[in-house]
């Protein structure tokens, strides 16, 4: 949930210390998109997680949400193709698997740029970029990692047959477009231990020009061999409603067949409350729900659940960037 208020050289302020720390009710908080490195970045005013001062910019976080009794995983990220270039080391070309380039324009209303296909003696590099904010997450003070797969970022880009039109060991086959996420989740296994590395996965996402010829082949490939390597849960966004900015109409879903796949822990995400979430729970559909916007605009959506409270509105106009206003000054029940 990119908030864009990183301070200086993309390090978290006090601000967000505030903001987790109010959020600490959750069962887990997981933090925003956090870049791998410089060249993962994608977006003005996002963290990073590759740097001394970046840890202590996060370990002001982590203590502040420990201290109120709170859990929290940083979300390992690298953006890939969709970069926008200005924000990237000397106006650095952005990467991806193949030269495809996104449809439709950036945030801001510029042309994306076509992407530098990735070499393939450049990919080991990628993979220690995620060993290395894996470990730096793990100085900083976060009880574990989520390593973002999803949304049309680097490792989604790689995982599906829209975007990947390499013929090299990481293109043509699923097994082969997957290599590079499990390649990366081996690696911050071995920083963290398979008991405290997530993956977060959207099949059935357009969002960022994606597509793919056969997602149930593709994910159900992704959910086994991530199985196998006995993360400790799988997160899948897949919208219950056709309003969500992932939906895509008149699929089938995919979640039930990916939850036969995954033996861990399976969370989903795509526009739930406390009756929908709960209803998933309950028929075994999913053991996690996770929440965004609504944690967003309520600091304290356990006990407004929990109580049957109105909830705030969001502001989406503070959504991204700014200051304290839509960040952390959401009101809290009496």
């Amino acid at each position: 949930m990119t908030r864009s208020r990183t301070g200086a050289a993309d390090t978290p302020t006090d601000l967000a210390a505030t903001y987790y720390a109010q959020r600490a009710t959750a069962g887990l908080i997981i933090a925003e998109a956090t870049q791998v490195s410089a060249l993962a970045k994608g977006y003005p005013l996002t963290p990073g997680i590759y740097n001394n001062a970046q840890v202590a910019g996060w370990r002001s976080v982590t203590d502040a949400v420990h201290a109120k009794g709170g859990r929290i995983f940083l979300q390992l990220w690298h953006v890939g193709r969709v970069a926008l270039q200005s924000v990237l080391p000397d106006n650095a070309l952005p990467v991806g698997p193949s030269a495809v380039k996104p449809a439709g324009k950036t945030f801001t209303g510029e042309e994306y740029v076509t992407p530098r296909a990735l070499e393939l003696s450049e990919i080991p590099s990628i993979v220690e970029q995620y060993r290395n904010g894996a470990g730096h997450a793990k100085a900083a003070g976060f009880d574990g990692v989520e390593i973002h797969g999803a949304n049309g970022y680097l490792l989604d880009q790689f995982l599906r047959d829209g975007t990947n039109q390499r013929t090299d060991a990481y293109g043509g086959s699923e097994a082969n477009r997957a290599r590079l996420l499990l390649e990366v989740t081996e690696a911050v296994i071995d920083v963290w231990g398979k008991e405290r590395v997530g993956v977060r996965l959207s099949p059935f996402s357009a969002f960022n020009d994606m597509r793919d010829s056969d997602p149930v082949t593709t994910f159900a490939y992704a959910a086994r061999k991530l199985s196998d390597l006995g993360i400790v849960y799988l997160h899948i966004i897949e919208p219950i409603n056709s309003d969500h900015i992932m939906a895509v109409p008149g699929v089938e879903p995919i979640a039930p067949l990916l939850r036969e796949s995954f033996q861990g822990i399976f969370m989903l995400n795509g526009g739930y409350n406390k009756e929908t979430g709960n209803a998933a729970i309950e028929s075994g559909a999913a053991d996690m729900i996770s929440f965004g916007i609504p944690f967003l605009t309520n600091p304290d959506l356990v006990r407004r659940y929990a109580e049957n409270a109105a909830l705030n509105a969001p502001d989406q106009s503070t959504m991204y960037g700014g200051d304290a206003h839509g960040y952390t000054d959401y009101p809290t029940l009496a």
